[in-house]
């Protein structure tokens, strides 16, 4: 597509959604590898301008109906309960603008779909833990968004990723990754593999947990990163969850474990050199007590007492992940060097090593703020 039909597709975007204002411009906006990103400038009747965010969603991987039927429901229901407790729904959630028509979003002639949201002003969001506070303050806001969803039915919402955290079902996928072995790469990874089928037993546990309903089914994020909550500006604090493409039926512990698996290692996630991977507990600490604040006593006992075994096989999963696709011929992450994928899977090991070593440490952390 050149320029020129790109430009086209975007200002037919704009003029089928119900934006306030005078259309003034647009630009590419942030870091996201999914979908295509914009701001959007509007100026108002007093001549203030109004800025909206517009993008073109990806339905190579997500189906844009039931993707926008769970984040229109979610966020009106967190705009609810925002508004009772004396919030700011127009800060404190994702507010989407409709189209004129009245949809959730636009299909333009090639058959992309369009959404846009009311635009966050003074706040901003981080790709990397500058400062502890912002570890903490994510986990305020990721605990929060627990919180203020723990009585939505998350059996109405859809899978936006079928089975994405069914550790049981990863297991499955890996272990004909290793029997089929199309590009031979098995037996230079025995050692790993071996890591994985060693641990063929903690795979169960949490959906098993769940089956029995000694978990409960949650609203959960699944893509718990700090750069998926606006931090605010002026007052430093968690104020927005954004980016609700996963929000789907799932496990809490599993939000709090992915937090945890990329915020508080010592490491890079795709560090080569093995010796700087490990858990930061001071790091742990301040997430945990930030997202029990959050969480304000919405959780169970045994999902407080599962929250190290959450943190654990959100890593355990990703390494395995990882390794899967390294064996399958790096089909499905993107990567950057030969063998990407197997550093990454190596570093996600030690981590998991770490954590077993500090197992006692994480549940001694938890008992003593819950």
């Amino acid at each position: 597509m050149t320029r020129e039909e790109e430009c086209a597709k975007i200002n037919k975007a704009i003029e089928a959604i119900d934006f306030k204002g005078e259309y003034l411009s647009h630009e590419k906006y942030g870091s996201g590898h999914i979908n295509d990103t914009f701001l959007a400038c509007f100026k108002k009747e007093d001549n203030s301008t109004i800025k909206y965010i517009l993008q073109r969603m990806n339905h190579h991987i997500f189906n844009p109906e039931k993707l926008m039927e769970n984040i229109c429901n979610v966020t009106s229901f967190l705009r609810e309960k925002i508004e009772k407790t004396g919030g700011d729904p127009n800060r404190e959630t994702m507010n989407v603008i409709p189209t004129k028509d009245g949809k959730s979003y636009f299909t333009d002639s090639i058959g992309s779909c369009w959404r846009a949201y009311v635009f966050i002003e003074d706040a901003t969001s981080f790709d990397k833990v500058e400062k502890p506070e912002d570890f903490y303050q994510s986990a305020v806001a990721f605990g929060r968004f627990q919180n203020l969803l723990s009585d939505f039915k998350a059996d109405a919402l859809h899978e936006t990723i079928v089975d994405f955290h069914n550790t049981p079902k990863r297991f499955e996928t890996f272990k004909e990754a290793v029997k089929k072995d199309g590009l031979n790469r098995a037996s230079s990874v025995k050692e790993e593999i071996a890591f994985v089928m060693n641990r063929a037993e903690d795979m169960k546990i949490c959906m098993e947990m769940l089956e029995k309903g000694e978990l409960p089914l949650r609203v959960t994020h699944n893509d718990t990163k700090l750069n998926n909550v606006m931090i605010d500006n002026k007052t430093g604090n968690g104020l927005c969850v954004i980016d609700l493409d996963t929000v789907m039926p799932g496990l809490s512990i599993f939000d709090f474990g992915d937090s945890i698996r990329f915020g508080a290692n010592t490491a890079m996630e795709d560090e080569k050199d093995l010796s700087k991977v490990s858990l930061d507990l001071n790091l742990f600490e301040q997430y945990t007590s930030g997202f029990l604040e959050g969480c304000h006593g919405s959780l169970t006992e045994n999902e407080l007492r599962m929250l190290p075994m959450g943190a654990k096989m959100m890593t355990l999963e990703c390494g395995m992940r990882f390794l899967t696709d390294y064996l399958q011929g790096d089909v499905y992450f993107n990567i950057h060097r030969p063998e990407h994928n197997l550093d990454r899977c190596r570093t996600q090991f030690t981590l998991v090593e770490d954590m077993e070593r500090k197992k006692n440490q994480m549940h001694q952390i938890i008992n003593k703020l819950s």
